[in-house]
Formats: C-alpha cells, sequence, structure tokens
C-alpha cells in the first residue's frame, strides 16, 4: 500500500509539474501575441498615408473600400509568404499540405476561420482605421475575448473559472481606460461615411472573436503552425479569386491599377511587409496560445496588445502617453495576473470531453 500510495504521489506532482509547465508557455505566447500586435498598428495605419491610397479622397467610399480590399489582399500574400519561411524553417512543409487537403475534417475549419479573420476582421479593422482612426479601431477590438469566450462555451463547451472571466473583465477595461479617452475624441459624427469605420470596428471585434472559436476548433486535431498557414492560405484564395475579380468584373473601381500602384511604391510595401512580419507571427503565437490555454484565455491575454499599441505608437510619434495611460496599465496587468493565478489544473481541462466531435 505504501508503494502504491508513493507512486500515485509521483504521479500527481509530475501531472502538476505539466500542468504549469503548459500554463505558462500558454501565457507566454499569448504575450507575444499581445505584443506584436500592438506593433501593428503603426504600419497598419500609417499604410493610409502613401501612395496610391493617400491619392484617395475622404468623399469616395466606394473607392476607399476597393482600395482596403486591396491592401487587405496584399496584406494576407505577404503573411503567407512569412508563415512559409517559418513553417521551413521548423521543417513543418509537409504537415501544412497534409493538413490542407483533409478539408473535410480539418481544414474546412480553417477556411472558415479565414472567413471570420480576413475579410471580416482584418478588413473591418482597416476600414476603421481609414474611416475613422487607429485608437477607435483599436479600442473596438477589445471586445472580441468576449465574443469568443461566448462561442466557445456554447459550441464546444469550453470552461470558464469564475477567476478567468474576472481577469478578462479587468483587462477589458484595462483597455477601455487606456483608449476610452482618445476613442472620444476621434469620434466625428459630422463625417459622412465615419459610419463605415464604426461598422469596420464592429466588424473586426466579432471577427477575430469567431475565428478564435473556430480555429481552436481545428487545432485539436492539427499542428498549429501548419493550422495558421492554412487559414492565411484560404484567405490569399478568397481574395484573389473571388472577391477582387467580383469587384473588377462588376464595377468600376479600377482594382487592378490599385494592386499595381501598391506593389510599385516603395513605401506601401514596406509599411505591409511591417504590418505582415507583425501579423504573421502574432497569429501563429495566437493559435499556439489556443491549444495550451484555451480561447477565452489566449484572448484577455492577447487583449494587452492595448498597452503596446500605445508604446509603439509612442515611440513612433515621439509623443509621451496620457494620465490615463498608466490606470489602464494598471488594470490589465492586474487582470492578466488574475488569470495566471488560475490553477494549472483546471486550465488543463479546458473542454467537457463528449463534445461528439471525431477525431479524423
Amino acid at each position: 500500500m505504501t508503494t502504491i500510495a508513493a507512486v500515485d504521489s509521483l504521479r500527481t506532482a509530475a501531472l502538476k509539474a505539466h500542468y504549469s509547465r503548459l500554463q505558462r508557455w500558454g501565457f507566454v505566447w499569448a504575450l507575444w501575441t499581445a505584443v506584436l500586435w500592438g506593433a501593428w498598428y503603426v504600419p497598419g495605419t500609417a499604410l493610409w498615408y502613401e501612395k496610391p491610397y493617400v491619392d484617395i479622397p475622404t468623399d469616395q467610399m466606394g473607392l476607399r473600400l476597393a482600395a482596403t480590399a486591396v491592401m487587405t489582399w496584399v496584406h494576407a500574400i505577404m503573411v503567407f509568404v512569412f508563415l512559409l519561411l517559418w513553417n521551413g524553417v521548423l521543417g513543418k512543409i509537409a504537415d501544412y499540405g497534409r493538413t490542407m487537403v483533409r478539408f473535410r475534417r480539418i481544414s474546412k475549419w480553417y477556411a472558415l476561420a479565414s472567413l471570420c479573420g480576413g475579410p471580416l476582421a482584418i478588413f473591418g479593422s482597416y476600414m476603421a482605421m481609414g474611416f475613422v482612426g487607429p485608437v477607435f479601431a483599436a479600442v473596438t477590438s477589445l471586445f472580441y475575448p468576449v465574443v469568443g469566450a461566448v462561442v466557445a462555451r456554447l459550441w464546444y463547451k469550453e470552461k470558464i473559472t469564475g477567476r478567468a472571466a474576472l481577469g478578462m473583465a479587468i483587462i477589458i477595461l484595462g483597455g477601455m481606460a487606456i483608449y476610452g479617452p482618445g476613442l472620444f475624441g476621434e469620434l466625428d459624427i459630422s463625417s459622412n461615411h465615419a459610419w463605415l469605420g464604426y461598422v469596420g470596428g464592429i466588424m473586426s471585434a466579432v471577427g477575430w472573436g469567431l475565428e478564435g472559436a473556430v480555429a481552436a476548433r481545428a487545432i485539436d486535431v492539427s499542428d498549429p503552425d501548419a493550422g495558421i498557414q492554412c487559414r492565411f492560405s484560404f484567405e490569399v484564395l478568397f481574395w484573389g479569386l473571388l472577391i477582387l475579380p467580383f469587384l473588377a468584373i462588376f464595377t468600376e473601381f479600377p482594382i487592378s491599377s490599385l494592386i499595381v500602384d501598391t506593389v510599385t511604391h516603395g513605401r506601401a510595401m514596406l509599411w505591409i511587409i511591417l504590418a505582415s512580419a507583425c501579423h504573421a507571427y502574432c497569429y501563429t503565437a495566437f493559435y499556439k496560445s489556443f491549444s495550451l490555454i484555451g480561447v477565452a484565455r489566449g484572448e484577455a491575454i492577447g487583449n494587452l496588445y492595448a498597452i503596446f499599441a500605445l508604446i509603439f505608437i509612442a515611440m513612433f510619434t515621439l509623443q509621451l502617453p496620457q494620465w490615463y495611460f498608466i490606470i489602464g496599465l494598471i488594470l490589465t496587468v492586474l487582470g492578466s495576473f488574475v488569470m495566471f493565478s488560475e490553477p494549472a489544473e483546471s486550465v488543463a481541462q479546458l473542454r467537457d470531453t463528449d463534445t461528439g466531435f471525431k477525431t479524423p
């Protein structure tokens, strides 16, 4: 009996150490998501101040939307290139190919995630930056963890403890404290087309929340590095084979000219490359965190991007943050510690096992 008790004790200690290690790496990946996502807002906004986009008048609503579609497609292509480099270094190109061809069981989820994250979220975020401003675009996205957590809970019953919910609420409050004053300063109801920016902000929050929930479903049965490249493969195809050809054929927007002007203007491509590098590895860290700490926790920690966005914008513009930045900083860091203090054993048991989902 003594021997059995000793073995059980060793097994319990080993499992606890294993769960702690998974939890720690999950939060590390989620934190990298926040850093790179915050950095993305600088080149993403700067792109609107370069040719050919800076020459588009603000009252040309349709043309600005067409330009947003073009920049999102070029952005997706560059992200795909960076991810190809990443998986090439890791030796996972074959895994990517095997995941792509298993459409019925696996990659259909990545196709759905690409619709949520690309034509809905990234396109909406570029709209919000172009029609209203980067601060508004960032603050509306802060609510995406709520969307992702609710969908994950209702769809495949991902567990959300009271401590995790409290941490998410504190982080969202911190983000609102950071961006709230700037948000009200940027609201401009006198602009005829500002509503497009507000719609874009809502699209980004809903899109990224839905993408997290859908992608987590696919990551359960595939490698996240291969999976994120599948997700951007589908986005490139959606834009390149369906949406942009439709706009070119059935509208008068100069889609071909916008594409040529974008890729031939060095400064525009420089910002797109920088934005794509941030997004490629932000997304890689994003998907890795889902498999370790779940959608709700991964997206909530990713919400710390609000802090890093302000830091990078301050470095780029040489303007110091306002006082409310300190309040937001305290709240978001506090929320992260509340979530991190959750027992590793509860994080390891994210979902009910009987979900009716069959592994391939």
